[in-house]
Formats: structure tokens, sequence, C-alpha cells
């Protein structure tokens, strides 16, 4: 593999928080999938996710999600594999799925809103990417 493939396969899958708001800001069909406990989940989320635990990913418990859409997964970031072990599930089952980089640590990071009992407030957003 050379260097433009590789990285053309890593952005196949990998996707940060500033693309992420982007897709999400421009309706472009993705659906964010936190893939840690419901508690953490609960605790602290980025707005519009859903809640799968990776351990929960099954085809039974996939059944509703639509196949043709995008699916983004993450987890608490750095230190964190929740995400990474939901994509290769969601991967598994048949569906398109992209890793958040960083998590939610990075989503914070970036300055982008929370969700939950610990939610944040977002602020003014200044790519440097």
């Amino acid at each position: 593999m050379n260097q433009i493939e590789y990285y053309e396969k890593k952005l196949k899958y990998e996707t940060d928080s500033w693309d992420l708001s982007e897709m999400l800001n421009n309706n472009g069909g993705v659906i964010v999938i936190d893939a840690r406990s419901s508690e953490a989940y609960a605790a602290e989320h980025i707005p519009s996710a859903i809640n799968m635990p990776h351990r929960l990913m099954t085809e039974a418990s996939t059944v509703q999600l639509d196949k043709n859409k995008l699916y983004v997964t993450y987890c608490d970031g750095i230190g964190c594999n929740a995400s990474s072990k939901g994509a290769l599930n969601m991967a598994r089952l048949g569906f398109n799925v992209k890793e958040l980089i960083g998590g939610l640590d990075w989503w914070k990071r970036d300055g982008y809103e929370t969700s939950g009992k610990k939610g944040v407030a977002g602020k003014k957003i200044i790519c440097g990417c």
C-alpha cells in the first residue's frame, strides 16, 4: 500500500469533530452512536447521539437502524476503545461506519456542546484543521 492509499483508507474509516459537526449541521444522513455504557451516556454525550453500548450490538438490537445511513461511533477518547469495538461490531453487522477520533474528550476540547447531567454549552468554534 502506498501513502495515498493509506490516507484514503484512513479517512474512509475515521472522522474528526469538525467534520462530524458539519455532517450533523448539513443533515448529512449521519447517525452518531455513543458506544459506552448507559450510565456514561446519561452523564454526558454528543447531542442527538443514540446510546448503544458496544457489548449490546447485535442483529436484534440494530434491526431498527437504516443500513443506508452512515454511523459514527465514539467513546470517551484516547485510552478508551469502546468506539473501535462498536465500529467493528457495526461493520460486522453490515453498517457503513466511521469512528470519531478523540471521542467525547476531543469533541469537548474543540468547543462543541454536550448533553446529559454534566452537559456543557458549546463555544465559538475556530477550527485550525
